[in-house]
């Protein structure tokens, strides 16, 4: 048994750790253990022996309990869920209750209040523009019959109508037309001129 030992020791002495790179792989093997008597490796294999009896002992005793532990759990009516819920609840208080989330949290608290204050003063420059807008519409509106009525408007309206009576043709001999004056157009009974409306 000592020599598939030694065997299985030099093997694993040859073989390259993990992260280990190629050159010191191939570099000069490692010095041979300090050579040991026999009673030296007497007592280091009881020694051994005696460690993997309590390791089996442990994870033995480590299976009761997990059984134990699962006995308890299911006359209590603990299940898989309710511990997920139970855990998602406990890590979700640790979170809050940390220094970083409540900074966090203040942060975008703040954020947010800045920002609904100045959508709120854009809404009302807005309004307020918008009032400007149709108070000067309603100046304006209310202004034009008195431009209507004014004598440059009326100079200006009986040009336009001048010109529109000159340029409609009319069924009449266009010589006579011309030796006449504009016939009944510019009576006050004509539907081509209208009278101002206040």
């Amino acid at each position: 048994m000592e020599d598939a030992e030694k065997g299985s020791q030099e093997r694993l002495d040859s073989a390259p750790e993990v992260g280990e790179d190629a050159v010191t792989s191939v570099g000069p093997s490692p010095p041979p253990p300090p050579a040991i008597t026999e009673e030296e490796r007497q007592e280091l294999q009881e020694e051994l022996d005696k460690v993997e009896d309590e390791i089996q002992t442990l994870s033995q005793v480590l299976a009761a309990k997990e059984k134990q532990l699962a006995d308890i759990k299911r006359k209590l009516g603990v299940t898989a869920l309710n511990e997920l819920k139970q855990n998602i609840t406990k890590t979700w208080q640790e979170v809050t209750t940390s220094i970083a989330y409540r900074r966090t949290s203040e942060t975008l608290s703040q954020a947010s209040l800045k920002a609904t204050a100045a959508f709120s003063n854009m809404g009302s420059a807005i309004s307020r523009k918008l009032e400007d807008v149709s108070t000067q519409s309603l100046q304006h509106s209310a202004s034009m019959p008195a431009m209507r009525n004014a004598p440059t408007f009326k100079s200006f309206e009986d040009k336009v109508e001048t010109l529109k009576t000159k340029m409609t043709p009319s069924t009449s001999d266009p010589v006579d037309e011309e030796r006449e004056d504009p016939p009944a157009a510019e009576s006050e009974g004509s539907p081509l001129h209208e009278e101002p409306m206040d």
